[in-house]
């Protein structure tokens, strides 16, 4: 029996300080084995899921640069992006599941879970081609820019990080619209 084309939505990154937030989408036929929250497995195992979870349905990618998460705030920018992701699903899922309170304007029905990305399959799915797409994309932000150690913290703000906006200041990646990057510009 053909499962009923529900996509689950998670997005990654919206508490980082640089980068972008990443969304994915992802409209489950089956269900492939392993599947969990993307923070509760480790990076192989995460690596190892994509190609299962392609396998297994349809995916669709959306990011919220730092200039959109600036202009809009993280939130609008972060629904944005969620938007777009399951807009570009074809065909259109049937309805849309994402994981958290706040939901996404679409023309189908859309469901806020909170905890989706430890019971719903299609936002585990999501969350873990989100998580390893954006770590990735991390990693060669940190080939451009070492000094911010984006290998390691992804963009979130740890001591390292911090202390490298300090004193390098920000990159075009990072969110200038977020307290520690205006500290660092000395706008409060």
């Amino acid at each position: 029996m053909r499962r009923q084309a529900v996509a689950g939505v998670d997005e990654v990154g919206r508490g980082a300080l640089a980068g972008p937030v990443v969304v994915c989408a992802v409209v489950l036929e089956r269900i492939p084995d392993g599947l969990a929250d993307s923070k509760a497995l480790s990076e192989a195992r995460r690596l190892a899921l994509v190609p299962a979870i392609l396998a297994c349905g349809r995916v669709a990618l959306a990011a919220a640069p730092a200039r959109e998460v600036d202009r809009l705030d993280v939130l609008r920018a972060s629904l944005a992006a969620m938007a777009r992701a399951v807009r570009r699903l074809s065909p259109p899922p049937v309805r849309v599941l994402v994981d958290g309170r706040e939901v996404p304007e679409l023309d189908l029905p859309v469901e806020g879970v909170v905890g989706g990305d430890r019971t719903v399959p299609e936002i585990q799915a999501a969350s873990i081609v989100a998580k390893t797409v954006r770590d990735r994309l991390m990693r060669r932000l940190h080939r451009r820019y070492p000094d911010y150690g984006f290998l390691t913290n992804v963009g979130y703000p740890t001591a390292r990080h911090l202390e490298a906006l300090r004193r390098l200041g920000p990159t075009p990646h990072h969110r200038l619209s977020f307290a520690p990057v205006r500290a660092v510009l000395g706008r409060r």
